[in-house]
């Protein structure tokens, strides 16, 4: 999950905005449209920050917050920065729509954290080696579509039949990513066939990575264990997630010249300015090579 939230300023109340009669009503307004993982986190952070508080979010003062603030100081600086711009961004929603009086947390500073994308990113080579390593069919076709696609786990589990379709010499998957947003990712024609010899008589509402155990759909943990194990196959001492293909996908498109905007619409995300992140993260240029060293 990314650690920014946006939070917008505040605006003008329509007088046709949805009007909560209550804190649970607000949050649930908040909450929105947001996937359940993210659903989930935020309102562990806000459940977090009301019991700190102990009060009605109408009744919550800046020294509430910065009280709030001083008792996350044991977790990481990025745990802090999304629990804080959590509560900042449904202070500021609760504003706009007009239950609250006023959006005491604009002038709530968040904490600067260390940017450790960087150290995400795996190489290619130790990519591919995941990949060719990887004695199982399912898990091979499993991971090779977390790369190549750059889906988040959340989405690969929720994938069936029916989300693959022809498209030209190759094929895509149709995925429901973050905020009910949908997106089509085109696939290589060789990920394509890796994921038809897998289908056998499956349906086409069937999940497309069944759970050889449970059946149904794949579940996140399994995936990360498989994950985890491609990556000590191949001599991999970092702990790699799902996500980290993700990652690599990102870095390794805008190394081989892929435009910006293109991984963008790829991976789904909603500003260029998350994906510019990939950009900074292992830069090709720097003006140290015109020092006199």
């Amino acid at each position: 999950m990314s650690s920014e939230i946006a939070v917008s300023p505040p605006a003008e109340m329509s007088p046709e905005a949805p009007q909560a009669s209550s804190d649970d009503q607000l949050i649930t307004l908040w909450l929105h449209g947001r996937s359940r993982h993210t659903q989930r986190a935020y309102l562990s952070d806000v459940d977090r920050f009301r019991n700190r508080a102990g009060k009605s979010l109408a009744s919550v003062t800046l020294s509430d917050l910065q009280d709030f603030a001083g008792s996350l100081e044991t977790l990481s600086p990025a745990s802090q920065y999304r629990a804080l711009s959590a509560v900042k961004s449904l202070l500021a929603f609760g504003h706009r729509i007009g239950y609250l009086p006023f959006d005491v947390g604009r002038v709530l500073r968040l904490p600067s954290f260390r940017n450790r994308l960087s150290e995400r990113i795996l190489p290619e080579a130790d990519v591919h080696r995941m990949l060719s390593l990887e004695p199982d069919n399912r898990n091979r076709a499993l991971l090779t579509l977390l790369y190549a696609s750059g889906i988040r786990v959340s989405e690969l589990c929720a994938l069936c039949w029916r989300d693959l379709q022809p498209n030209g010499d190759s094929g895509q998957i149709t995925v429901l990513g973050k905020g009910s947003l949908t997106r089509s990712v085109q696939l290589p024609a060789s990920v394509g066939k890796q994921l038809v010899a897998l289908r056998g008589s499956a349906g086409p509402d069937d999940p497309v990575f069944r759970s050889r155990k449970k059946g149904g759909a794949l579940q996140s943990v399994a995936v990360l264990r498989i994950v985890k194990a491609a990556a000590e196959r191949a001599g991999i001492d970092v702990p790699v997630s799902p996500h980290w293909l993700r990652h690599a996908h990102a870095s390794h498109a805008l190394d081989r010249g892929a435009p910006i905007h293109l991984v963008q619409a790829t991976l789904g995300h909603a500003s260029i300015t998350t994906t510019g992140r990939y950009l900074h993260a292992r830069p090709k240029e720097s003006s140290s090579r015109f020092l006199a060293l």
